[in-house]
């Protein structure tokens, strides 16, 4: 095997253009080894999805297949049994980026806001995010959830809370950046069809468009991947040489610029399917049945 450190940088990443596929592995391995910022976490497994009742031991399983890899957990919603994933992460030691679902149905909004106010005041949420592309969606006016994020902000003022979104959205939504404390951006590059080539130089474009909209707040990216399976989305092109090769990419430039990530995603989930094509079931570091995919 040739010498996968012996790498250079440039503004578009490390050149692993001479590594081999055993190179590549190596250095996924080593940032596991290393332990990365975060993952975004649902405990889902085959059969399952949104709508699915998850048990403690279920969260508990999947939860320490990444444990040993990670600082923070990112969950996405606090019903339907997504609200014992905080409380469990902070028992193996992890860090939570709590999850609030926000959609169009607003008495279940109200669940997810009283069972976050719950954990937060328990101290299981060291990050309140209200709401996951509520307005690239549609889900509720602007107005709207600028009025949960101050209710939440409010009710829990020593927790920091802010709002997950597309990049642009926080340029085009100025008053909904105004409302957090901290900015968090979903940076894409496969969704917006750009070749895995350019991908790191396109998503610190992203990076800095969100850091300037949100001026002095922190800005943490929430969402960031590359599918090993499925579909090309125009120039984006799913492999494993692709996936690999941007993880590596994302985590080095991370390190050195001192950025927080939680790539996306922990598992495999072919739930996704329904809303993402046959694409949208393989963003995971780790496979359905929790088995590494890149090591």
């Amino acid at each position: 095997m040739s010498n996968p450190y012996r790498l250079t940088t440039s503004l578009s990443g490390i050149d692993l253009s001479a590594s081999t596929p055993d190179d590549l592995r190596s250095l996924v391995w080593g940032i596991l080894e290393a332990g990365f910022h975060g993952v975004c976490f649902s405990p889902y497994v085959e059969g399952q999805g949104p709508g699915t009742e998850i048990d403690e031991a279920q969260i508990r399983e999947r939860l320490r297949v990444v444990q040993p890899y990670v600082h923070w957990i990112r969950s996405f919603s606090t019903a339907e049994g997504n609200e014992l994933i905080p409380a469990a992460a902070k028992g193996l030691g992890l860090q939570t980026l709590v999850g609030v679902w926000i959609g169009t149905d607003l008495d279940k909004n109200e669940v997810e806001m009283d069972n976050a106010l719950q954990l937060a005041s328990a101290g299981y949420a060291d990050i309140i995010a209200v709401g996951n592309e509520v307005l690239l969606r549609g889900d509720v006016s602007e107005d709207q959830l600028i009025d949960y994020i101050q209710r939440f902000k409010a009710a829990v003022p020593n927790v920091e809370v802010g709002y997950v979104d597309a990049y642009f959205e926080f340029v085009d939504h100025p008053r909904v950046t105004e409302a957090c404390d901290v900015i968090l951006a979903n940076c894409y590059p496969f969704w917006e069809g750009v070749a895995a080539e350019h991908a790191l130089l396109y998503m610190k474009e992203m990076y800095r468009r969100a850091s300037s909209a949100a001026g002095d707040k922190k800005v943490i990216i929430s969402e960031t991947g590359w599918p090993n399976l499925g579909t090309p989305e125009r120039g984006a092109q799913p492999s494993v040489e692709g996936a690999m090769k941007y993880f590596i990419d994302t985590y080095k430039w991370a390190e050195q610029d001192g950025i927080d990530i939680f790539y996306f995603s922990a598992f495999d989930e072919a739930w996704k399917v329904d809303a993402e094509g046959d694409v949208g079931a393989y963003w995971g570091l780790w496979d359905k049945d929790g088995i590494p995919k890149y090591v």
